[in-house]
């Protein structure tokens, strides 16, 4: 970052506090938002730390009093014994979710939300939708962690974006685990926390959260038994895809019930950023018949037809639902074959992950928000101008 543009960021961080105050109904929901923009301008310069620099790395957390995001006392650092990996036959039975809070009720009811491509979303009541979404936006805020991605233009100038930046932030919870952070960037999908740990910490219940790398630099999986949670992260091309199993019960475990509407696992995107790809889809396969009847013009080689687009999603998607037709848009807006692939493993997640195999396929894409959802009169007009701003504020640190 040159200096003029270190002066520019410096100067909307001195503004930013003075907004949230002009606003001060949007100032709760735009904590985690205001931390995290802080906190990320101010380790911007040190994505890549070792095991010796973490201290510094939570220290950071505490100077930016991220209070909200749990506890921020710095871990002590440890190499892993072998074995470690491997979860203790004598770990508090709090630390087991199944057993600790349904030992005499029946099964907890699992969740799925998932993130990919251009991107799509799949919230945790099965809506569908397509959104722009520029910059960083929370994908999940409750009790027990905190998810926010950053999309980025695929292409210079255009309205295409992607998943280039996922944190994750798993809270400090009983005698079960610390506080622990995972960042995963373009190019760099890491098999550790950002302390260089693979679980939980020095608790009792530490190995009830977990990293595995299932394919390095390409798919990792966190499992969270202390919350029933599992988390599958992948690097698909240049760009991540983000999909999770959630209990209802720790989906719906919040603080601030008012500001739920922020989140986008929750409450899907905003109505002003949904992208109706099914009418855009239509209009390319109209426009793709009427250019076979005229004169034909010369394609650049990685463009796709609607035609060509069709055919190559058909080899990995073969039933027409909303993953496919998700893949044909992406390769028209991109040009990317790993958009196909993409979808594809999204997909594979959602078969793995989903609770009710009846609603793997999904056919209908929602554009409002979901029954229940907080509809776009009900949402103050200075909350979204305050969530746009803050998009776009994180957007010019990038």
């Amino acid at each position: 970052m040159g200096r003029g543009a270190g002066s520019t960021a410096l100067g909307l961080f001195q503004i930013l506090p003075v907004f949230l105050c002009i606003f001060p109904s949007v100032t709760s929901p735009c904590k985690i938002l205001k931390c995290n923009s802080e906190f990320w301008a101010a380790t911007s310069g040190s994505h890549h730390l070792g095991t010796e620099e973490a201290p510094e790395f939570y220290d950071l957390m505490v100077q930016h009093n991220c209070s909200k995001d749990g506890p921020t006392s710095q871990p002590r650092l440890r190499t892993l014994p072998p074995g470690d990996s491997q979860e203790r036959s004598d770990s508090p039975e709090i630390c087991h979710y199944e057993k600790s809070f349904h030992k005499h009720s029946a099964a907890p009811n699992y969740t799925h939300c998932g993130l990919f491509g251009d991107p799509h979303l799949r919230t945790f009541t099965d809506t569908f939708q397509t959104c722009k979404v520029q910059g960083a936006w929370p994908l999940i805020d409750n009790n027990y962690l905190n998810v926010q991605v950053t999309n980025t233009p695929v292409l210079p100038g255009s309205t295409a974006t992607a998943t280039s930046k996922l944190t994750i932030i798993f809270k400090s919870f009983q005698e079960c685990v610390d506080q622990k952070v995972y960042q995963a960037e373009m190019d760099e999908l890491p098999a550790a926390f950002a302390d260089g740990s693979k679980n939980g910490g020095d608790k009792h219940g530490a190995n009830s959260l977990k990293i595995t790398e299932k394919v390095s630099g390409q798919h990792i999986e966190i499992q969270a038994k202390y919350i029933g949670t599992t988390i599958v992260v992948r690097q698909v091309g240049r760009y991540l895809t983000f999909a999770v199993r959630m209990p209802e019960e720790v989906v719906n475990a919040v603080e601030d019930r008012d500001s739920q509407g922020l989140y986008l696992c929750l409450r899907g995107c905003p109505l002003n950023q949904q992208i109706d790809f099914q009418t855009i889809r239509s209009a390319q396969a109209t426009e793709g018949r009427a250019r076979r009847k005229g004169p034909s013009l010369p394609a650049p080689p990685e463009a796709f037809t609607y035609e060509t687009a069709t055919a190559k999603c058909r080899e990995k998607l073969p039933v027409e639902d909303l993953y496919f037709q998700s893949c044909v848009f992406d390769l028209l807006t991109t040009g990317d074959v790993n958009f196909m692939l993409a979808a594809y493993y999204a997909f594979e997640d959602v078969k793995m992950l989903h609770s009710n195999k009846d609603k793997l396929h999904l056919y209908e894409r929602t554009r409002d928000l979901a029954p229940g959802n907080m509809a776009p009169s009900e949402t103050t007009p200075a909350l979204w101008v305050a969530l746009l701003c803050l998009s776009q504020f994180w957007l010019c640190l990038l």
